[in-house]
């Protein structure tokens, strides 16, 4: 019996943080090594055009994204990892939903609102507009059964399985329609302004990324807002104790925990010991990173390998879809 299908990806917009490896990465690793899925991981490139990085960074960017993904435990041989462009159908796919697809659909999705603002109408294009649909191509075009997201993506899956209803009911019945795989998704905030989401868009200082150095750790961290208006516990103290949770020890954990409760505690020692907590349970990432940078044709080869396999499974979708649609 077939198993089911987990399909992700991610851009390739720099190196991942601590918000990427736990809402999205860490999930991923646990169900790739529990052995119940085929699992699919890609690196959306042509996604990341609808945005302003230049060709030569977009280039590098991939071979770091890959390395950090690997380092973090995305196994080659258990996961098919490639690169969204290096297999012909998905946009192709995409322009066939895009024929499916009604405009008030795509208007009421989220994702052009927020990257539009993001992008600050320097570089609002119609890629951010039909972002969605290439999205659904991503999925179906492997016949994706399970989609690891949070539940601020559920909008995109739900998309997803109408734009598969809608294909089904114009050419016959075709695609499954993907479920939602909820994951933790734990809502890390931004060192200097914790009352918003960690993002790499708010500069270097706000995120914790995985290949930070320790001493580049505890600067940034020993600059982490804990001051709130009015005393009290603050949303960056909450923050920092977040974070302690899953890197720290549990005695530390609690500790800091109780002591904040008491107003008893001592910010600076939380800052130094969630610094050497963090580093320590990322250095053999940091490790195996740079190891994997230093020769990018072996990276290179472990992504061709998997765009063979990936290409597999998309030509198969693609033939059928045109024979269905009577453009074969």
């Amino acid at each position: 019996m077939a198993k089911p299908i987990v399909f992700s990806g991610i851009q390739p917009t720099g190196n991942l943080h601590i918000g990427n490896y736990l809402g999205a990465i860490k999930p991923l690793v646990e169900l790739q090594n529990s052995g119940e899925y085929d699992v699919y991981y890609f690196i959306a490139d042509l996604h990341s055009l609808t945005g302003n990085m230049d060709a030569t960074e977009r280039k590098e960017k991939i071979l770091h994204i890959a390395a950090e993904l690997i380092a973090c435990g995305i196994d080659p041989k258990k996961t098919t990892l490639f690169v969204q462009s290096h297999v012909e159908g998905h946009a192709e796919l995409a322009w066939i939903f895009n024929t499916v697809t009604p405009v008030a659909e795509l208007e009421r999705m989220t994702q052009f609102k927020d990257k539009s603002s993001d992008q600050q109408k320097k570089n609002v294009n119609v890629g951010l507009f039909t972002y969605p649909v290439l999205q659904a191509a991503d999925i179906l075009l492997y016949h994706g059964t399970r989609i690891p997201v949070g539940e601020d993506q559920k909008q995109h899956v739900e998309l997803t399985r109408n734009i598969a209803r809608w294909f089904n009911n114009r050419y016959g019945e075709y695609f499954s329609e993907p479920e939602v795989l909820l994951t933790e998704t734990p809502r890390i905030k931004s060192l200097l302004e914790p009352t918003k989401k960690m993002s790499k868009s708010k500069g270097a200082n706000h995120v914790i990324e995985l290949a930070d150095a320790p001493a580049v750790l505890e600067k940034k961290i020993k600059k982490a807002v804990t001051a709130s208006e009015g005393g009290g516990s603050s949303v960056g103290v909450e923050n920092l104790l977040l974070l302690l949770s899953y890197f720290g020890s549990v005695d530390d954990h609690k500790r800091f925990v109780e002591e904040e409760k008491s107003g008893s505690i001592k910010y600076g020692e939380l800052k130094e010991t969630l610094s050497v907590s963090i580093g320590s349970y990322f250095a053999s990432f940091r490790e195996k990173r740079d190891e994997l940078m230093q020769d990018h044709n072996a990276l290179a080869a472990i992504l061709v390998d998997g765009a063979k396999k990936a290409q597999a499974a998309a030509s198969d979708t693609i033939e059928e879809v045109r024979r269905l649609v009577g453009i074969r």
